[in-house]
C-alpha cells in the first residue's frame, strides 16, 4: 500500500471511453471526499494490445480487467474502475467490488451506414460483432444476416462501419451515451429481440478487501438496485458456468420491490435459444440467478454449452 494517501489513484484502461468512465468515478469521489486528491493513471491490458486478436482467443472479456487488478493488488493503484459487464465472476482473490454506480441504458444499439434498422437491412448485410451473446440472437431473428468479428474501441468501429467494411455494427448503448455519440444510433434493440450482456450499462469500483479506509469511502458510490440486479446477473452466469465465447445474456431490474431476471442460453448459430424468466425478493439476488440457471440448463442448455465449449 502507497505511502501518501492523502492522493488516491484510480485506475484505467486508456480508451476514451474508459476514461470518461473514470473521469465519472473521479468526480463523485472529489465531489464526497474534497480533502483526498483523486488521480486517474491509465493501464493497459492485454486486450488493449491485442487489437486485432477475438476476445475469446486471449481469454475472454477478463483480459480488460487483469491488469488493473495486478496493479491493485501490488498496491499500485488504489482503485480501478470496470465496466462491469467486462468483470469475471470470480474476480481476483483479495479484491471485491467496492461499489456499483446506477447502470446507464442497458440496452443494445444497432448502428447502420445508411440508416436502416435491423428489419430494413437488405439480406446478407454484414453485420459487425464481436459477441457471441450478439452474433446468436442476431441470427435467430434474422438468419439471412452476415456477422464478422470486429474489434477496435467504439471509435475504431464506427471508423471501420464508414469505410464500408461492415453494413451495421451492434454496439452497447451506453458506450454511446457515455461518449455523446447517440446521434449514430439508428435502433435501441429491445431485451426481447436482444437480451443484453452480464452487467452490460453498469460500472464496477474495484478495491483491495484489506483496504478498509478506501472501501469506506467508495461504499457511497453504489446503487443499491443495480448492485442487486448485477447479483442475479452474475449469479445466473457462474452457474452456467459461460464465457464470452458462450451466448449467454441476463438483464436484471428491480421495480416494486421485486426483482424480475430474465436469462438467455443460444447454440453459437441462433438456431437454438432457450429464455426464461423469474422473480423475487432483491434479498434473494444471488439465489434468484442460480435458481435461473438450473431451470434453463434442465430445459437443454446444458448441451448447448458443452457444444460450443467444444468448438472454442
Amino acid at each position: 500500500m502507497r505511502a501518501n494517501r492523502d492522493t488516491l489513484l484510480i485506475g484505467t484502461r486508456g480508451s476514451r471511453l474508459a476514461r470518461i468512465q473514470a473521469e465519472t468515478v473521479r468526480e463523485m469521489l472529489s465531489s464526497l471526499h474534497p480533502d483526498r486528491a483523486w488521480l486517474l493513471r491509465e493501464i493497459r491490458s492485454e486486450g488493449d494490445v491485442q487489437r486485432q486478436a477475438s476476445l475469446a482467443s486471449i481469454g475472454g472479456r477478463g483480459v480488460f480487467v487483469k491488469a488493473l487488478e495486478e496493479k491493485l493488488l501490488a498496491g499500485e493503484i488504489d482503485l480501478a474502475v470496470h465496466s462491469l459487464k467486462d468483470m469475471p465472476t470470480q474476480l481476483a482473490t483479495g479484491l471485491e467490488m467496492g461499489a456499483v454506480l446506477p447502470r446507464e441504458d442497458a440496452r443494445d444499439a444497432l448502428v447502420s451506414r445508411d440508416g436502416p434498422t435491423l428489419d430494413d437491412l437488405p439480406k446478407g448485410a454484414v453485420v459487425g460483432t464481436g459477441s457471441a451473446r450478439r452474433r446468436a440472437q442476431l441470427l435467430a431473428y434474422r438468419n439471412d444476416l452476415v456477422t464478422q468479428d470486429v474489434r477496435g474501441n467504439v471509435d475504431t468501429r464506427l471508423r471501420k462501419l464508414k469505410r464500408g467494411d461492415y453494413d451495421a455494427l451492434i454496439v452497447a448503448a451506453a458506450a454511446l451515451i457515455r461518449l455523446r455519440r447517440t446521434s449514430a444510433i439508428n435502433q435501441y434493440l429491445p431485451p426481447a429481440l436482444m437480451l443484453p450482456a452480464v452487467g452490460q450499462g453498469a460500472l464496477a469500483v474495484e478495491v483491495r478487501q484489506s483496504d478498509e479506509e478506501v472501501r469506506g469511502l467508495v461504499r457511497p458510490l453504489s446503487h443499491l438496485p443495480t448492485e442487486e440486479a448485477v447479483r442475479a446477473e452474475r449469479a445466473f452466469l457462474s452457474a452456467l458456468g459461460g464465457g464470452c465465447a458462450v451466448p449467454i445474456a441476463a438483464h436484471a431490474a428491480v421495480a416494486d420491490g421485486r426483482l424480475n431476471l430474465q436469462g438467455l442460453v443460444a447454440d453459437l448459430d441462433g438456431r437454438k435459444v432457450i429464455r426464461e424468466s423469474l422473480s423475487g425478493s432483491p434479498l434473494e439476488a444471488e439465489d434468484i440467478g442460480r435458481r435461473l440457471a438450473d431451470r434453463i440448463l434442465s430445459q437443454g442448455a446444458a448441451q448447448i454449452l458443452r457444444e460450443a465449449a467444444s468448438v472454442q
